[in-house]
């Protein structure tokens, strides 16, 4: 099996900015007000980076489902996934696609909610009611932040009216973005993720980083190939 290669994650963060830079264009208010992020598709290519993973492990196109389709909750009736992996009727695999460009500071606590929420909802789903049977869900949660000042300084202040974790002591935006993710995964509320920060240039041009070394496109990769073996084993195959 091909490895994601450096090209096609170049590609996909190419098209991430374009798509950006077209729909902040289209908003009456020129983005001001949040207007790229308020748009759709941004995120495509590296839904179709993820995608070829899986139809190298040999899994049918019309197995893997995008356009937000719906996984059932506990908390609530039903949750949009950004894409769904099925096989045989059983749930390989599914996963978020989320980013953030500028408001760091503002946003950050959202999107760490939306992503514990969305996969403590998803796991109360299958130990209350087994929707998805005697396999068990795996989750994906793929992220793509914009590397700027803000996200980049250090010794963001972190008190509470008690005493918060030492280990967030002097994080800037980027490193609490790994250790939230290191600690999903590691504390098993998504079983794999993928970090990935990028710039774009005055000149147009773009460039992207992987600083976190187990949510690179290569771990998600192996990840991906393990997690469709055992279902495949699982069913006989």
């Amino acid at each position: 099996m091909g490895d994601v290669k450096p090209e096609a994650i170049h590609q996909a963060v190419k098209y991430f900015w374009a798509k950006r830079g077209e729909q902040r264009g289209n908003q009456e208010d020129g983005g001001k007000a949040g207007g790229e992020a308020r748009g759709n598709g941004h995120i495509k290519g590296f839904e179709e980076a993820v995608k070829e993973v899986f139809l190298d492990c040999g899994i049918p196109a019309d197995d893997i489902r995008t356009g937000k389709p719906y996984l059932p909750g506990y908390y609530r009736v039903r949750k949009q996934w950004d894409l769904v992996v099925l096989y045989k009727e059983v749930l390989v695999a599914a996963l978020e696609f989320k980013s953030q460009v500028g408001s760091v500071g503002k946003n950050f606590n959202n999107r760490f909610e939306e992503a514990l929420g969305s996969a403590a909802d998803l796991s109360a789903a299958q130990k209350k009611n087994s929707p998805f049977g005697a396999v068990p869900p795996w989750l994906g949660y793929v992220f793509v932040l914009e590397e700027t000042e803000e996200t980049e300084k250090l010794n963001r202040q972190s008190h509470a009216l008690f005493e918060t974790d030492p280990a967030y002591t002097g994080m800037s935006y980027t490193q609490r973005y790994q250790e939230m993710i290191s600690r999903f995964v590691g504390e098993n509320v998504y079983d794999i993720g993928w970090f990935i920060t990028t710039q774009r240039a005055e000149d147009g041009s773009v460039t992207y980083k992987e600083p976190l070394p187990t949510a690179t496109a290569r771990t998600l990769q192996v990840a991906i190939e393990g997690r469709v073996k055992l279902v495949k084993a699982m069913l006989g195959e």
